[in-house]
């Protein structure tokens, strides 16, 4: 688990390399793409939030709101990709389990059509537990921000 050269110049992770890195899969694959990855630093994740989602049936369906809870899990699915590029773990089994969710807060609904960025930097990491601060922003309006804390397992 060192950094490689072929680590350190991705700078992008779309879907295809996402699903490489991360197990989740429909209904629960939060993230489109990751662009702006430093290794070890921090990364951007986007989320393109459309009315087909499947929380929208029930939050609510008159009024639909994309559950705060998800908004977290989009920070954690966007910590683990650079987690999986800094460690250059890509096509391995990595796993990332919440630890602890502080200091979160929500400012701003995130609606469909709304193109969530989730900025997510680097507190604590390169062992097996990572600290994360992140910002969840709609066209640069802050919706989200909370500190995450994770353990990471490579299970191959």
């Amino acid at each position: 688990m060192t950094d490689s050269p072929a680590a350190a110049a991705c700078t992008e992770a779309d879907i295809q390399l996402i699903k490489r890195i991360i197990p989740h899969r429909y209904p629960f694959l939060l993230i489109d793409k990751v662009r702006d990855i430093v290794p070890h630093k921090g990364c951007v994740g986007i989320k393109n939030v459309t009315v087909n989602e499947p929380h929208f049936q029930g939050h609510f369906p008159e009024v639909p709101i994309m559950p705060g809870v998800t908004i977290i899990e989009a920070m954690a699915q966007t910590a683990a990709i650079l987690v999986g590029i800094s460690l250059d773990v890509v096509g391995r089994d990595l796993m990332v389990y919440f630890m602890s969710i502080d200091a979160c807060k929500f400012r701003r609904k995130v609606v469909p059509g709304d193109v969530l960025e989730l900025h997510m930097t680097v507190m604590r990491g390169g062992g097996k537990v990572w600290k994360f601060h992140g910002a969840a922003k709609v066209e640069g309006q802050l919706a989200c921000e909370a500190d995450v804390t994770a353990m990471l397992e490579i299970r191959d």
